[in-house]
C-alpha cells in the first residue's frame, strides 16, 4: 500500500509546477504569498508597526493576538490574488 506522501509526490510529477502558500511572521507583521514556479502570485503583508507606535516597540502578547485575529483573513486575500482556492495548493 502506498503512503499518501508518496502519492501526492507521484500526483506533482505530472505537474510542471507546484503551487505553494507560504505564511511567515514576525513580531510587526504577517505575510502571505502564493507562489508558482519561479512566479509569485500574490503577496499580502499585515503591517502592525502603527499597533505598537504608542508602546514604543513591539508588544509580544499583542503580536501573538493580531496574529491570531489576522491570519485567516490573510490567507483569503492572498489566494484571492492569485484568483486560486484551497484546492490548487500542492503544499502549505
Amino acid at each position: 500500500m502506498k503512503s499518501k506522501i508518496l502519492l501526492e509526490l507521484l500526483r506533482l510529477k505530472n505537474k510542471s509546477t507546484p503551487t505553494i502558500l507560504a505564511i511567515d511572521t514576525s513580531f510587526d507583521e504577517t505575510s502571505v504569498a502564493v507562489c508558482s514556479g519561479n512566479t509569485i502570485l500574490s503577496n499580502v503583508i499585515s503591517s502592525k508597526v502603527e499597533l505598537y507606535k504608542d508602546f514604543g516597540g513591539v508588544v509580544p502578547s499583542i503580536a501573538r493576538l493580531e496574529h491570531i485575529k489576522k491570519i485567516d483573513k490573510i490567507i483569503e486575500l492572498a489566494l484571492e490574488e492569485a484568483e486560486l482556492s484551497y484546492s490548487d495548493i500542492d503544499f502549505f
